[in-house]
């Protein structure tokens, strides 16, 4: 791979940018100081800018907080969408949402470029456990009803008859519950909630395949680089 490029995907800069600060000689590769942006290096290679080994990767894996009212997208005409909160030196690197968020649902996206682990994240195959945060109106859960959602439901909201995988619900008190899916069907969660007479106030994701993040909101837009042990979980949910 070329240099300019390995750092470029790095999120160093732009290859323009990049390109200025190997021409200054501040990058060194296994120690020596490269001056062609051309040259071709390996992932395994020591490349350094200004003294600071780069942690460098082709794949790169982001933890996104979505906020309410954004699209899952990462580019949109009318609509904020995802995309807008992807800084601009990682922009070209082929990121996407892993799955979707509805547009009034908040929480937990992972954010990446490695197409193998997002499809595996999205199968129904390897049963990716989603936590969700529930806000609600209506009445209490009752024990028999959350048997049944444990037990799989039939839905007839829609053109066809639907049967859910069964799911864990808890009531965490009269209006607020916390659901886990280990699928990932069109409104799924609020299409439970209406078949029992509920209706979803807000949802908000917690935890996918592990990753969790705060229940309070108060986070949301925010997006970092997941750690390679998130990463190495992530990977070892799907069999990677």
């Amino acid at each position: 791979m070329r240099l300019d490029r390995l750092l470029a995907n790095s999120g160093i800069g732009t290859r323009s940018s990049v390109r200025s600060l190997i021409a200054s000689g501040g990058v060194t590769v296994n120690g020596a100081v490269a001056k062609d942006p051309g040259m071709q290096v390996k992932e395994t290679d020591s490349i350094a800018l200004n003294g600071t080994e780069i942690g460098h990767r082709e794949n790169l894996y982001f933890l996104f907080d979505k906020p309410d009212c954004v699209l899952t997208a990462m580019e949109d005409p009318r609509l904020p969408c995802v995309g807008n909160f992807i800084p601009d030196a990682l922009r070209g690197k082929k990121l996407a949402p892993v799955g979707r968020l509805d547009y009034h649902t908040t929480g937990l996206l992972i954010i990446t470029n490695d197409g193998e682990l997002s499809h595996r994240l999205q199968s129904p195959k390897y049963h990716i456990a989603k936590r969700y945060h529930v806000t609600f109106d209506g009445p209490s859960w009752t024990a028999a009803e959350m048997e049944k959602v444990k037990e799989g439901i039939t839905l007839t909201d829609m053109d066809m008859p639907v049967k859910t995988a069964p799911a864990e619900l808890s009531a965490v008190d009269a209006h607020t519950a916390e659901i886990t899916l280990f699928e990932g069907k069109t409104h799924e969660v609020r299409r439970i909630f209406a078949h029992f007479g509920k209706e979803v106030i807000a949802l908000r994701r917690i935890s996918l395949a592990g990753l969790e993040i705060d229940i309070s909101p108060e986070n949301t837009g925010a997006i970092r680089e997941l750690t390679d042990a998130e990463i190495e979980s992530l990977k070892s949910a799907v069999r990677l």
